[in-house]
């Protein structure tokens, strides 16, 4: 493995940890500010709208810097930005907190997997790039349990101390370990912008935003899901997530490795139908514990599993536009997340059970394969023209 990637690597694990680690410090975070979990909740829709505004915001203002330059910026960001939750005084603070925190994680991620497919061995991008979101798996297997453990049993701000060291980190091995890339020539504001005049690239996001919403609907809940219908104790919630996350590890290798091997367009609508089958049954086995620590840890591969082969369907759609493609695809990601925590939310407080959203999961899922057939579709129809021009 190549130490650069190694790097990239680090800043996804950051990412990772500032992300999902609300999850399960929802009930500690709304305890200490007052507000009811659902409210709470609205803390992780601050983040994804952050992500939504930042990704093509940033790396537009970024399109002059080479890429080594631009990372080690987005670096700091992350790091200045998390490190503000440590001194929120009140609610509102928090939200503008976690909204400016999102603010680099998509561009991040987009100039990010872009670098990684341009170091990668030919015929491995997609494993490169899985390679990077590691660190976003890894956060889930090891700093999420971490930061909801500290926020459980010290102070919920002394996570966000752990994720401001993480980000240090990163930018320190990103200035030590990553080449000195040269940036694409080609790159202008008129070829960034008509990227988003091709229809398929649209669709690419309506996949990203509504199919993997699926994942956010049940992971957003996750902490009640598991205290108040399988009936665990708050304190074991810390150790659950491990599964997720070692999940997310085997989800996220898998799902690159389906997507150099295979298409990535199919690959994607086959691992979407896979996560509606899988939400579905969380919603009605959750209440045996058992069931529930199984599928803690198969959704958690599931959902990770289709983002390598959604990045590289999104790569191979936007010549001379990747890393705005990239990031935009990030911010399609916390789409998601706002759209699963917010759709989530609303069976909640209707007064239905904790396992509800997983419904709201599953359609957002089978909307999401909806796009992804059109989308295949629209590409065999153009193949099929293609080859009648060349007759």
């Amino acid at each position: 493995m190549k130490k650069s990637l190694i790097a990239l690597s680090l800043g996804g694990l950051t990412i990772g940890i500032t992300e999902f680690v609300m999850m399960g410090l929802l009930p500690d975070i709304a305890s200490d500010m007052n507000v009811s979990i659902p409210v709470a909740g609205y803390l992780i829709s601050a983040y994804a709208l952050g992500v939504v505004i930042g990704a093509p915001l940033l790396v537009i203002l970024g399109r002059n810097y080479a890429p080594k330059k631009m990372l080690l910026i987005l670096a700091v960001m992350l790091t200045v930005f998390n490190a503000l939750s440590i001194i929120a005084p009140d609610y509102e603070f928090l939200f503008a907190s976690r909204f400016l925190s999102g603010l680099p994680h998509g561009a991040f991620f987009g100039v990010g997997a872009v670098v990684a497919s341009r170091l990668a061995d030919k015929g491995k991008e997609a494993q490169a790039i899985a390679i990077m979101f590691s660190g976003l798996t890894l956060a889930n297997l090891i700093g999420v349990p971490i930061g909801t453990y500290i926020g459980h049993h010290f102070i919920w701000r002394h996570t966000f101390i752990l994720i401001a060291i993480v980000g240090l980190l990163t930018f320190l091995f990103l200035y030590l370990w990553m080449p000195n890339l040269e940036k694409n020539q080609n790159v202008n504001m008129r070829t960034q912008l008509k990227f988003f005049q091709q229809i398929d690239a649209w669709l690419i996001i309506g996949i990203t935003a509504v199919g993997f919403g699926g994942l956010f609907a049940w992971i957003s809940y996750i902490a009640p899901l598991l205290t108040n219908v399988s009936k665990f104790a708050a304190e074991d919630v810390s150790y659950i997530l491990i599964l997720a996350g070692l999940g997310m590890v085997v989800g996220n290798f898998l799902g690159g490795k389906l997507a150099d091997k295979f298409s990535p367009a199919p690959t994607t609508l086959a691992l979407l139908f896979v996560m509606s089958v899988d939400l579905i049954l969380v919603y009605f086995f959750s209440f045996n514990q058992y069931a529930s620590l199984f599928f803690t840890f198969l959704t958690g591969a599931i959902s990770f599993s289709v983002i390598a082969p959604i990045q590289m369907l999104m790569i191979r759609t936007a010549k001379d536009a990747e890393m705005i493609a990239s990031a935009s695809l990030q911010g399609s990601f916390n789409i998601g997340n706002a759209l699963g925590a917010f759709l989530g939310g609303l069976p909640l407080a209707a007064g239905y059970s904790y396992a509800s959203p997983n419904l709201i999961g599953v359609g957002m899922s089978v909307v999401g394969m909806f796009i992804t057939f059109v989308l295949i579709q629209r590409r065999s129809t153009a193949v099929e023209v293609q080859e009648v021009k060349v007759a």
